[in-house]
């Protein structure tokens, strides 16, 4: 039988995922249960040793009675309860990890198993304890001393578990009746309709006023009369614990049943706490709701409510007021059943940051022709499980009828994208398994979706194609491979651009490249000191202080200098992406919304105990990047400066005569903002956009040297003013002077106040010969005297 079972489910998995929905899992409720049996209590006497304690003889169908020591306050002879036997795993009190029962001696007297409380097999909504230490009793329950207890309880179902995001466009598969559609389409079987049921024509006294029809397009509402709230049977209360709602009491399950079987919600309210007419509206300014789990809501004026002729009642498709549900007390009940706007939904429930049942099935377009099925699904089950109940009032408020999805397909359409000879028979037998009506015309199509189908899932031929395709099955499609035109591949410059920049500062600088969020906390916005102005403003930011869509890297970075130097003194990072604009809104073609500009920025960091070094190491990573990146050169100069930099160690990075990044130390201002310690953070931005690519390499050849290369250092006193570029410039035309390269730079009391000492090493050379010591001193002599005559100090050699 289990292998039956098995190969079952695995079929089920198989084609319902390979046809509709994807499974992720399959989970059969008895592994939770394995060791456990149904045990019969025959005697109970006290333990010499224990008063809590008593010892049990228990049959569990084996060939002698087990002696079982518990201290469960509600123990009798003749009782049938859950045994755990040596081998079972249980959670001892119904707290902590799982152990595994062994025989062990309690108190002196040898206990061979346990006599388990709900909570220690998590059954505890199933048989919610009603007093202390008390074991889990079922003899009411007809079962035999031995039987396997998932047996017993009818717990040995296989759970398919469904991935959400596979179903999030299908409203109609969140019930249990919208799978048993799809899958009597799959296996060609007919589906049992849902049975009707017999409504008064009168409403009695209640009455539905529905204000805002564009947000609930019906509102149907039903009075049950003499009810209770009494705990529900238990095979109601195992079908809805089986899928993971918690059972509550028998009117609640109900109307959770009938959510969970059409994928309809509904809720009951108290009548006697509804005062006069039920209102479907706005909130008002200034009104408050309690919620059934205790939150108090301020309402907006955006949020749709249920309300009675004084107060709102229930936060429209999303939760129930806290004292207007079904109570203890409660013995009428006006239930809803209704369909609500998916947006309006989705943007109350994101305000408060509220997710339900309800509310997960309402935000996906819920046709309203299902609310047909959840009344007379209603109307059954509180007739059976309410024998003297009767319905006092029937309202259908139907304001805004819905219009099924008609789409004209062609079978030429058909055969080409699915490369098979389909005809229009074959195509309207395979739909009518989907509730699809088809009426053919020729080659052509006129294809009717069902309600269910019609809230925005159907709406072109292409998903009319998809429904056939994948009821044909995929895996039925035969593979044929494309005709094919290889042409010249487009050269993208700027892509090429932007991976030869990663690489280049990932390999050869040593830099990490980080990925951060696009929303930016305002601490670090205020650290940065950005113009907010720039930035654009998230509706539904995902918290609070992070609204803010980057109009610069600057701030991320800050962010992420900070949490880096939490593990480490030394590192570089690097980021490139796109950054956002509250400024010069644009669209590819008219038919396309405006979007912002979003330019793509480069911006890194480079911390550790040396800002001079830093932003040498900076700086000397743009004075290379053009020949790594093939991008036009670059240039340095001081021009603007942003508010994040200190006021002395920085440069903007120029294109020509244009700004187009900049470097710089970050100042104690920011770094004190963006609680950056101990260390120094040197930063830079560029926006790549404005780098401009080279058609072709344009790198020149040169010769290596024939005759070896001499190299010398030179130390040089300048004032503190001297730029490198000067000194650079006079020091490269000098004759035979092949290269200059930047050593070292010193300040101190040995070169004297304002002045710095500057190490350079230069390379010489000759085409026609190897250079003499004589030569070799004469270019020496030569450069001090260009460089003494043109800048001005002292020189010495080093």
């Amino acid at each position: 039988m289990n292998f039956l079972k098995t190969l079952l489910w695995q079929k089920l998995s198989y084609d319902l995922t390979m046809c509709t929905v994807e499974v992720e899992d399959a989970v059969n409720l008895a592994d939770n249960l394995n060791g456990l049996v149904v045990g019969r209590i025959i005697t109970v006497e006290p333990h010499p040793d224990a008063d809590k304690l008593r010892i049990c003889t228990v049959d569990t169908g084996d060939a002698a009675p087990s002696t079982i020591v518990c201290g469960g306050s509600n123990l009798a002879p003749g009782q049938l309860t859950a045994v755990a036997k040596p081998g079972a795993m249980v959670r001892w009190h119904g707290e902590g990890e799982p152990v595994e029962i062994k025989p062990a001696k309690l108190r002196g007297v040898m206990s061979f198993g346990m006599i388990c409380s709900s909570g220690e097999i998590g059954l505890e909504e199933l048989f919610p304890p009603t007093r202390h230490a008390e074991i889990m009793d079922i003899s009411e329950f007809d079962a035999e001393p031995g039987e396997a207890l998932a047996e017993a309880l009818g717990l040995d179902d296989i759970i398919l578990e469904i991935d959400n995001k596979s179903m999030t466009n299908r409203p109609d598969l969140w019930g249990h009746y919208g799978m048993a559609r799809e899958l009597a389409a799959i296996y060609g079987c007919k589906l049992k309709p849902i049975d009707t049921a017999e409504l008064p024509a009168c409403s009695g006294d209640l009455d539905v006023v529905i204000e805002n029809p564009e947000r609930c397009s019906r509102y149907a509402g039903i009075v049950f009369k003499n009810i209770r709230n009494v705990q529900s049977p238990f095979g109601l209360r195992s079908l809805i614990w089986r899928v993971g709602m918690r059972p509550i009491n028998l009117p609640v399950d109900i109307t959770n049943y009938i959510m969970l079987a059409t994928g309809q919600p509904t809720h009951g309210f108290d009548r006697k706490h509804i005062k006069g007419s039920i209102h479907v509206r706005t909130a008002r300014a200034g009104e408050t709701l309690e919620l059934l789990d205790g939150r108090l809501l301020e309402l907006t004026e955006e949020d749709l409510v249920i309300a009675d002729e004084k107060s709102p009642v229930a936060l429209a498709g999303i939760m129930g007021g806290r004292l207007d549900s079904i109570l203890h007390d409660t013995t009428e009940i006006i239930l809803e059943v209704a369909n609500f706007n998916a947006l309006s939904i989705r943007r109350t429930a994101q305000r408060f940051d509220i997710r339900t049942e309800a509310s997960s099935r309402y935000e996906k377009s819920l046709d309203p022709q299902r609310v047909d099925d959840a009344v007379a699904m209603a109307a059954r089950m509180f007739a059976a499980e309410f024998p003297d109940s009767i319905i006092s009032g029937y309202v259908d408020n139907y304001p805004v009828p819905l219009e099924n999805a008609k789409i004209d397909v062609p079978m030429s359409f058909l055969r080409k994208r699915l490369g098979k000879d389909l005809t229009g028979e074959a195509v309207k037998k395979t739909l009518a398994h989907l509730g699809f009506d088809v009426d053919i015309n020729g080659d052509q199509l006129l294809v009717e979706a069902p309600s269910w189908r019609s809230t925005g899932d159907i709406s072109l031929p292409d998903d009319v194609l998809e429904e056939v395709a994948r009821l044909i099955g995929y895996e039925n499609f035969e593979f044929a491979a494309p005709t094919i035109t290889l042409d010249k591949p487009i050269n993208q410059r700027m892509q090429d651009t932007e991976r030869s920049i990663r690489e280049y500062l990932a390999f050869r600088c040593g830099m990490q490249e980080i990925f951060t969020y696009p929303w930016i906390d305002d601490e670090y916005i205020e650290a940065s000191g950005a113009d907010v102005s720039e930035m654009l403003t998230l509706s539904t930011p995902p918290a609070p202080d992070e609204s803010k869509l980057r109009s610069t890297l600057v701030p991320g970075m800050l962010k992420a200098v900070f949490t880096n130097l939490r593990y480490y003194d030394d590192f570089r990072l690097f980021e490139l992406t796109q950054v956002f604009f509250n400024r010069n809104y644009h669209s590819i073609n008219s038919s396309e919304e405006l979007l912002p500009e979003m330019p793509r920025y480069l911006c890194g960091a480079l911390v550790g105990a040396d800002a001079m070094t830093l932003f040498r190491e900076a700086k000397g990573i743009f004075e290379y990047i053009h020949r790594v990146a093939q991008i036009e050169p670059l240039s340095f100069s001081q021009k603007n400066k942003s508010p994040w930099a200190e006021e002395k160690l920085w440069v903007n990075i120029m294109k020509d005569d244009a700004v187009v990044g900049e470097i710089g130390l970050v100042s104690p201002k920011s770094a004190r903002n963006a609680g950056i310690k101990r260390n120094f953070a040197v930063l830079f931005e560029v926006d790549v956009e404005k780098l401009i690519p080279l058609a072709s390499r344009n790198n020149t050849f040169i010769h290596l040297p024939e005759y070896p290369l001499v190299d010398f250092d030179l130390s040089i006193i300048f004032d503190e003013e001297t730029k490198w570029a000067d000194i650079y410039e006079a020091a490269s035309k000098v004759e035979l002077v092949k290269e200059i390269r930047f050593i070292d730079e010193y300040r101190g009391a040995q070169v004297g106040e304002g002045k710095k000492s500057v190490t350079l090493r230069a390379w010489i050379g000759s085409d026609q010969g190897t250079l003499t010591s004589d030569k070799i001193d004469a270019v020496k002599n030569q450069m001090l005297k260009k460089i003494g005559k043109k800048l001005g100090g002292e020189v010495r050699c080093a």
